[in-house]
């Protein structure tokens, strides 16, 4: 379920640097939201704190009720590094 989560949001995270429409950013906001409380949740249930206060804090970012503006590039930028942090930790699972 975790591989899955990562990898499908991932790909909703670069997608955002494509011509979207709007109602597609506050799709992904959604999403990341769940998601990354989804996986903070996980962390707490294997005692990870560290993955849990990182996942926290990203759904705290991405939560669509009080939106952050930070600019389209910004956006873009944090999309970048998270899509990608998701994917190498993924990798960095599969290495061990």
């Amino acid at each position: 379920m975790e591989k899955i989560i990562k990898v499908g949001l991932a790909i909703l995270l670069l997608i955002c640097l494509l011509d979207m429409p709007y109602g597609y950013f506050q799709f992904v906001r959604f999403a990341a939201f769940v998601a990354f409380s989804i996986l903070s949740y996980q962390a707490s249930q294997r005692e990870n704190q560290l993955k849990m206060v990182v996942y926290g804090a990203l759904a705290l970012l991405f939560q669509p009720f009080i939106k952050v503006a930070l600019g389209r590039e910004l956006w873009n930028v944090i999309d970048v590094v998270v899509a990608l942090g998701l994917l190498l930790s993924l990798a960095r699972k599969n290495q061990k």
